[in-house]
């Protein structure tokens, strides 16, 4: 789907988008993270950031849980880019999947800002939670075939 809020990255970028977010970090960043959003009121509680950090990660803080795990996505577990409508002068998200064997797939969301000149970030999580509607290949434009083609 690409339209005039979302686009989907070359592989080149999300390689160097994650390299930054990998690096940054490694350099502690700030991992702000919605664990309790007014759109989970109304969702089943299994779809929501709260319920499904608390399944995957039960004795683990939060936000160094997130940190490990955002450092782990690949360019295969990239889905798309999202303009923000609500707040357009605010950096794009990446949108991500990834699989938890067992558990289920996880929709992630995030957002990484350069707050100052002296190289603070912050990564927004805006969303870690159990995809509502399960994952299909035609979702990631990177994901490799078992013969190592590109879907």
């Amino acid at each position: 789907m690409n339209d005039k809020k979302t686009r989907t990255e070359s592989e080149f970028e999300v390689r160097s988008y994650l390299r930054d977010l990998r690096y940054a970090l490694e350099h502690n960043a700030k991992v702000d993270f919605q664990i309790e959003r007014q759109v989970d009121c109304h969702r089943n509680p299994r779809y929501t950031n709260q319920f499904t950090v608390a399944d995957l990660f039960p004795d683990e803080n939060p936000v160094d849980a997130l940190k490990q795990e955002l450092k782990t996505l690949s360019v295969e577990e990239y889905m798309r880019t999202v303009k923000d409508l609500r707040f357009p002068n605010r950096s794009e998200m990446r949108e991500f999947g990834k699989v938890y064997d067992g558990k289920g797939d996880v929709y992630i969301k995030i957002r990484v800002e350069l707050l100052s000149a002296y190289g603070n970030h912050t990564t927004f999580v805006m969303s870690f939670h159990y995809a509502e509607i399960p994952f299909t290949p035609d979702m990631f434009p990177y994901r490799k075939l078992s013969g190592g083609d590109v879907l």
